[in-house]
């Protein structure tokens, strides 16, 4: 799995012109599930959105997760972060889970970090054109990848 997760102070996501999923202070999550990925990939990565030191403390340092600031999430799945590139100018997406595979693992996943939120998790609609709206605060942009646990 691939996520790209924003700290923001609010985020939204349209389907049609309607908002699906909205979060207040909290974490922007676009989530790429690879053809190969298990369940043991949606809920490491799950735990460490949840775990993630990006928030400021006291003192100005990223000292504080999502859970511990009370934040919310919103979650959109994004096969495009599956994109390969190498060869001519067009992106290939035979990387990226059919929907048979990733519904249930964007949904595990979602799952796992409403667990550890103790909170629901926002979300766009799954294989749905969406328009996504955000304040990202910092700005902080960390790319996580489960076959390059970094």
């Amino acid at each position: 799995m691939r996520a790209v997760v924003q700290r923001v102070k609010r985020a939204e996501v349209r389907t049609e012109g309607v908002a699906v999923g909205t979060c207040g202070n909290g974490l922007m999550v676009l989530l790429g599930v690879h053809s190969e990925d298990t369940d043991a990939d949606a809920d490491w990565l799950a735990s460490k959105v949840a775990a993630l030191r990006i928030f400021s403390d006291d003192e100005g340092k990223m000292n504080r997760s999502v859970v511990d600031v009370n934040g919310g999430a919103l979650v959109v799945s994004q096969f495009t972060l599956h994109a390969k590139y190498k060869k001519g100018t067009r992106p290939s997406f035979v990387h990226a889970a059919r929907p048979e595979t990733a519904i249930p693992l964007y949904e595990r996943f979602v799952k796992n970090l409403e667990e550890h939120l103790k909170r629901p998790v926002a979300t766009g609609k799954f294989g749905a054109m969406m328009e996504v709206d955000l304040i990202n605060d910092g700005p902080v942009t960390i790319t996580m990848d489960t076959q390059h646990k970094e």
